[in-house]
């Protein structure tokens, strides 16, 4: 798309269509929200504002398409596509990661709960709230200091997320706080659950995880844990970009994360794992197989262009 200041009437014809289009769409799938029609507003006021402004939207479109893609799967519950693992996690949990309290085998979730103190449930949910927030602010430094450091963070952070919902559907998995108020019997109509989270809101006297987990898109899509991915692909491109200090908070972010996972009840430490494999299997993919494709190199550069 060019960036003059004169849009072409076929730029601005192809910008309507598709913003009328998602709108249409998941309206019918999914449902009229307000959400929806802030994100278009928010895109077409950028794209038209200014070259700029024009240039920013285009570059960060790139997290549009991983919002509408986690989005889209309230439309498509992956419950309906293959069987919810429910108690092989929870014992595989117990057999690899198992701790001993007075006889009794725990889950690390269940352990940490045991020992929570208000603390730890502070530290707990500020890790939690930046899992988007740190990876956007990031992206935005790369955007203003290298367009195309800013392409392969924000296409691999794409990409990690569309490998990590490709194995929700193929292994849909209920999240340790689901057996410990269900049980191992499966309820699809389950809704979505602060767990330990919710301490951090009692704390505070809000209810901002409370509103967030209200929206879940499927509350089976605990393996992987892509919130423990997120930081894993951060810390990455700013090892990559030489950022010194830093680093260091990058990588206390990464381990704050992990901790969080599992101390608030969301996550086993195997999806935690499973999460860490897909950043690095992602990272691999993206920075040793894909970008050496004429192709993609191609669209890299063409990208590149567009956005500086």
């Amino acid at each position: 798309m060019s960036l003059k200041k004169s849009l072409t009437l076929k730029e601005v014809l192809w910008t309507s269509c598709c913003s009328a289009l998602y709108l249409i769409l998941t309206s019918f799938f999914i449902g009229f929200k307000t959400e929806q029609i802030i994100l278009i507003l928010l895109f077409n006021i950028l794209y038209y504002l200014s070259p700029l402004t024009r240039k920013f939207i285009l570059g960060f479109l790139i997290f549009i398409v991983f919002w509408i893609l986690f989005d889209s799967m309230k439309a498509f519950p992956n419950y309906r596509f293959n069987i919810v693992h429910i108690k092989e996690l929870y014992f595989a949990e117990k057999k690899w990661f198992g701790i001993n309290s007075h006889g009794t085998i725990l889950t690390p979730n269940e352990f940490a709960q045991l020992h929570t103190t208000t603390g730890l449930d502070v530290i707990a949910g500020l890790f939690y709230l930046n899992w988007v927030p740190i990876p956007l602010i990031f992206a935005f430094y790369l955007f203003r200091k290298n367009k195309m450091q800013f392409l392969y963070f924000s296409l691999s952070f794409l990409l990690v997320n569309i490998i990590g919902f490709i194995i929700y559907y193929i292994y849909p998995a209920a999240p340790p706080w689901y057996v410990q108020k269900y049980g191992f019997l499966l309820n699809i109509n389950t809704p979505g659950n602060t767990a330990g989270l919710g301490r951090f809101d009692i704390f505070f006297g809000i209810n901002l995880f409370g509103s967030l987990y209200a929206k879940s898109s499927n509350v089976f899509a605990a393996m992987p844990s892509l919130h423990s991915a997120y930081p894993v692909i951060v810390f990455y491109y700013g090892l990559k970009n030489k950022l010194g200090y830093i680093n260091i908070l990058f990588f206390i972010f990464m381990i704050g994360i992990w901790f969080a996972a599992i101390y608030s009840f969301h996550h086993y430490t195997l999806d935690v794992l499973v999460g860490v494999l897909c950043a690095i299997m992602t990272l691999f993919i993206f920075n040793y197989i894909l970008v050496k494709q004429t192709g993609f190199k191609s669209f890299l550069i063409k990208y590149s262009n567009v956005i500086s």
